[in-house]
């Protein structure tokens, strides 16, 4: 493919509310961030992902958003996200924003107006159905595991409005070329603001099945996924060429699809020279753990050789037409350690280090989630009145509902719950772990690793946050940066099921043993750039163990 300019970039996802709070009122913000740009830059990375600072009720985290070109208060104010992007030029960084297309706020001007007059052109602008006999229009199950994903409108006997999300995130129609043009003109206002580019939330399920038919059902609420109907459907093709003609292509800008259910034979589409975005990240390894990744009962045994399989299926495919986003982590993932290191007693720097150079030195560019590179680990909750997450509360339900105990239960939201990768950042060993003065965070702390925090991290050489920077440095201003970047992955295959490898251009080889034994493997000759284990041999791999070898392709 060609080379452009974002395929050199390093991403960070800041979530904002849970990062820095400066102004000590519980909630981080936008002077907060600012606050700690030096401490990304130290880094290394090049790129910043806010997820939404938009104006919102915060039902979901800022992801209904009720004004797409207001910052939310509780975060400061546009003149504060202008002195970000100020801030964040003058030291060499980019800022991509979070871009929500699927739904609005039911608190947005749109919908008030919809549902104020039904004769409001804004009617259009979302989705309102009659309902079937005392009922709803189908039986389609909202994407948050609980209920249906449609809800009565208020005052009305038999009209209904559709949300693929919660209630309170109404679905856009997109259907209507008016609302169409007006986001359009909005994601162009926040690209002359001189942001890079966007990630874009949810995207595969702005295209409706327009028959809204009742399907099959798949639980015993009679309901069945809504998914079935309502992502990456036949015709979603001519919004999203229209969306990036419109957009992204003139502005040259970098985009990152959140493009669940897209097949690898359609990845030409979405990402090769012509497609509608970037990249886009691939969940198919990342949801390994759990049948579905909106019901987190549905658990899966998985072997590292699964894994294995999952991620060079994933490179492969991609490959041939595009460029990846590579992560671990995310504002809806748990924490990669939990869920990947299966030997508890490796969920520790060893297998932070061990899943960062799995995953970071794959072809593509690689995002970090905040508090990975500190090797942060899931938070340990005994009542689901500890969660905030609205989808922890709603899979709870589901799996009462499904027939598991509580404590089972639990087991299946703790493991899961998109809130174990949004509990406040510890910034170092004082008050709240330093997120703030001393105010009580909108959500608990992690108390699950106190010992680790960024200030303790500078100071271990050995930490997980040096082992992050070694990376990064040696991906953009080293010898084998050519390798790093753009160079072909090529699986290499081994007699050990445990072992991951890998090799990068022709300079770069890659071995990570994912299980608590060690296995006897011969290694190949080169030199040892990283290395999770300060020892190494040329005959094995110990437990958790992850090297990356530079080798000499005549030899």
């Amino acid at each position: 493919m060609q080379t452009t300019w974002w395929q050199k970039e390093v991403f960070y996802q800041i979530y904002p509310a849970s990062f820095k709070d400066a102004n000590n009122d519980g909630i981080g913000d936008l002077q907060g961030i600012i606050q700690m740009l030096p401490r990304l830059k130290a880094l290394g990375i090049t790129t910043i992902w806010l997820s939404p600072i938009y104006q919102s009720p915060m039902v979901d985290n800022g992801y209904d958003i009720s004004d797409y070109q207001a910052i939310n208060p509780q975060f400061g104010t546009m003149a504060d996200f202008d002195e970000l992007m100020a801030r964040t030029k003058a030291l060499g960084l980019k800022v991509v924003m979070d871009l929500v297309l699927n739904h609005t706020s039911d608190q947005h001007a749109w919908f008030k107006q919809a549902l104020a007059d039904p004769t409001s052109p804004y009617r259009n602008y979302y989705i309102f159905k009659s309902g079937k006999q005392g009922n709803p229009p189908n039986n389609w199950r909202s994407n948050f595991g609980k209920g249906s994903s449609w809800t009565l409108v208020p005052g009305a006997t038999n009209e209904y409005y559709h949300h693929v999300f919660s209630k309170q995130q109404p679905d856009l129609n997109w259907e209507n070329p008016e609302l169409r043009q007006q986001l359009y003109q909005m994601i162009n206002w926040w690209l002359a603001k001189g942001i890079a580019g966007f990630r874009i939330d949810a995207i595969t399920f702005i295209k409706k099945d327009q028959d809204f038919a009742s399907i099959t059902p798949d639980g015993t609420d009679g309901l069945g996924k809504v998914k079935r109907k309502a992502e990456n459907r036949p015709g979603i093709e001519q919004f999203l060429t229209e969306l990036n003609a419109a957009t992204f292509k003139p502005a040259n800008a970098v985009t990152i699809g959140e493009a669940s259910g897209v097949d690898y034979d359609q990845l030409g589409h979405f990402i090769g020279e012509n497609g509608y975005f970037s990249m886009i990240f691939d969940f198919h390894y990342a949801d390994i753990d759990v049948a579905s990744g909106s019901e987190w009962y549905r658990q899966v045994e998985w072997t590292p050789a699964d894994l294995r399989a999952a991620i060079f299926k994933s490179q492969l495919a991609i490959q041939k037409v595009g460029w990846s986003a590579t992560f671990l982590e995310n504002h809806d993932q748990p924490r990669s350690i939990d869920k990947y290191i299966q030997a508890p007693a490796y969920q520790n720097e060893i297998g932070a280090k061990a899943l960062a150079l799995l995953y970071f030195n794959l072809r593509g560019c690689p995002f970090i989630y905040q508090g990975q590179e500190l090797g942060l680990r899931n938070a340990k909750r005994t009542s689901i009145a500890d969660f905030n997450d609205l989808s922890s509360h709603d899979n709870y339900d589901r799996a009462l509902e499904e027939g598991y105990s509580a404590e089972a239960a639990l087991r299946f939201v703790n493991a899961r719950s998109r809130d174990n990768g949004r509990l406040p950042y510890p910034w170092d060993q004082s008050v709240n772990h330093g997120f703030n003065q001393g105010t009580k965070p909108w959500i608990g702390l992690n108390e699950s690793c106190p010992e680790l925090d960024w200030v303790s991290e500078q100071a271990d050489t050995q930490s997980v946050w040096h082992f992050y920077q070694a990376m990064i440095a040696l991906r953009q201003q080293s010898s084998l940066s050519l390798d790093l970047i753009t160079g072909t992955f090529k699986p290499i295959t081994t007699t050990a099921d445990t072992v991951i490898a890998y090799q990068r251009g022709q300079h770069v080889v890659v071995y990570v043993n994912l299980s608590d034994q060690v296995v006897n493997l011969p290694l190949p000759k080169g030199k040892k750039w990283l290395n999770n284990y300060t020892t190494s041999t040329n005959d094995q791999l110990q437990p958790y163990q992850a090297i990356l070898i530079e080798v000499n392709p005549n030899e």
